[in-house]
């Protein structure tokens, strides 16, 4: 049996399409029309989110199976098949990549992976490691869809990782509502949560399974186990039929584009960071309802933008102050005319400012609050006309309305690879040892 890895990338767009419809469809047709052994669940590998050329969630699929060596080129065809008849190839934006890669992963396809979720990566780097490893590539139009596709086969899931059970509509109902009960989606909440993450956003109790555009996907369900997600997709109901399922393994909920921590002067252009600064400047509401607030570190300054769809989180972001020490998280993309701007996915609060401010002094004989008798005169009392010339005004320590600690966004912000408040100390460190029975269907 020869280990064979499939990566596939770039097969959608805005219109539809999902690379992920195809891993599913190709799971039933490899185990039925070739014998694959699978050896992990299908890979969902979401990839840095700030990248420009992404379509929706900038995520490319790896399948990894055993095959007899005589087979092999009939799974070639297959994937090109499915990848052909599937991929929105009339969109200008999709650029197909399809790489089959035999053996154990190689180091260096690890390090690609990494970068692909840390940074931006050009064609010709791809290409260099496709030469570097002997990887098989089949591409459409400009084949930008290596690069995802490499990068998934690279990231191997050994650390932590969650689950999404996947359940798509049959074509006929493409591009139409999607007819869920959202009374059923709050019970599987309630009785499956925290063991699964972001079916409801709490602030509006919006249902967040469902996706809203014309892709084949009826509903997606995040999770800590295999188990967890196929019970919960139990517990939902739909008023449509469902074509297939399929569970993936995923580094969804994870944060694992947030790793480095890096100084301001080291952040660049479309890449996720964390930077350890302080607050210098008073919190300001711009039009939109948006929140900037300025912060700087020993090498240069930045603004911190908490945008109007992150809800609350707003309201935390409102109440720092100068002094206030945090670790911001979040993307850098470019605004024209406006200084370097981290758009924020979290902020983790670790030391807080004295929050002072003063009032006029009381007065000696009644106790009441004094009046400035004017510049340099002192003050005066309204009620007993006490005059105190050589006094200065109060100062008060009042207490802040936050404490240290880490905060969110509402969940219906989150990106893909954001990870909720109730998955920290949940992390994994071990792949499966074997898959469940009945994973997908048909």
């Amino acid at each position: 049996m020869t280990l064979l890895h499939i990566g596939i990338d770039d097969t959608d767009s805005l219109i539809g399409g999902c690379t992920t419809y195809i891993g599913a469809r190709l799971v039933h047709r490899l185990e039925k029309e070739t014998k694959a052994k699978f050896i992990d669940y299908p890979n969902l590998i979401r990839l840095n989110p700030n990248i420009p050329y992404k379509t929706r969630g900038n995520g490319a699929v790896c399948l990894r199976i055993n095959i007899e060596e005589n087979m092999i080129e009939d799974v070639e065809n297959i994937v090109i098949e499915e990848v052909e008849e599937n991929s929105d190839l009339k969109c200008e934006e999709t650029h197909p990549g399809i790489v089959f890669f035999k053996g154990n992963v190689p180091p260096e396809l690890k390090k690609f992976a990494k970068k692909a979720v840390t940074d931006v990566i050009m064609l010709d780097e791809a290409l260099k490691i496709v030469n570097k490893t002997g990887a098989k590539i089949k591409t459409y139009k400009k084949g930008r869809g290596i690069i995802g596709a490499l990068a998934a086969i690279g990231n191997t899931l050994e650390k932590d990782h969650t689950y999404e059970l996947l359940s798509y509509r049959s074509p006929e109902h493409w591009g139409t509502p999607r007819t869920i009960d959202e009374d059923s989606v709050y019970l599987m909440d309630k009785l499956t949560n925290p063991e699964t993450f972001n079916n409801i956003d709490k602030e509006t109790k919006r249902i967040l399974i469902t996706p809203h555009g014309p892709d084949p996907v009826l509903y997606g369900i995040r999770g800590e186990t295999p188990e967890i997600v196929k019970l919960a997709s139990k517990i939902v109901v739909s008023y449509e039929p469902i074509e297939r399922w399929v569970i993936y393994r995923t580094n969804q909920g994870t944060d694992e584009h947030l790793t480095k921590l890096r100084k301001i002067k080291e952040i660049k252009l479309y890449q996720p960071a964390k930077t350890l600064v302080k607050i210098i400047e008073p919190p300001k509401i711009i039009p939109g309802g948006h929140v900037i607030v300025k912060a700087a570190d020993n090498t240069a300054t930045i603004d911190l933008a908490a945008y109007e769809p992150t809800g609350n989180f707003r309201k935390i972001i409102q109440k720092l102050i100068p002094g206030d020490t945090i670790i911001a998280y979040g993307g850098v993309k470019p605004q024209e005319n406006k200084p370097l701007t981290l758009n924020l996915e979290k902020i983790e609060i670790l030391n807080l400012a004295p929050k002072i401010i003063y009032k006029n002094p009381k007065c000696s004989k009644c106790g009441k609050r004094m009046k400035s008798a004017g510049k340099n005169q002192g003050y005066r009392c309204k009620k007993c006309k006490t005059h105190a010339k050589n006094i200065e005004k109060e100062k008060i320590q009042i207490p802040r309305e936050i404490k240290p600690g880490i905060y969110l966004p509402t969940p219906r912000a989150h990106r893909h690879l954001t990870k909720p408040l109730q998955r920290y100390g949940r992390e994994k460190k071990n792949k499966p040892k074997k898959l469940i029975e009945k994973w997908h269907y048909p």
